[in-house]
């Protein structure tokens, strides 16, 4: 299992993009770090590192992906790997 520890996914509960992300995370058994953009902070901190409040966002190593097809396909390499 690759380490993801460098792995930070910013989500909204009530998005379904998250949810799907969310999703295949549990089914995978993968174990990140999750922010809620709820939280004012979080949000704040997305912004900074990606340039734009969207989600679901993965950041890895300090740099933002975007679109929960493109997060759900690297994810899927990395356990491939």
């Amino acid at each position: 299992m690759p380490k993801f520890d460098n792995y930070v996914l910013y989500f909204k509960p009530t998005c379904p993009y998250c949810r799907k992300v969310l999703a295949y995370m549990d089914g995978a058994g993968i174990e990140l770090d999750q922010r809620d953009v709820n939280d004012a902070k979080n949000a704040d901190d997305l912004v900074r590192i990606g340039g734009k409040l969207q989600v679901p966002c993965l950041v890895i190593d300090g740099k933002a992906m975007y679109e929960s097809d493109d997060i759900i396909a690297f994810l899927k390499e990395q356990l491939a790997a």
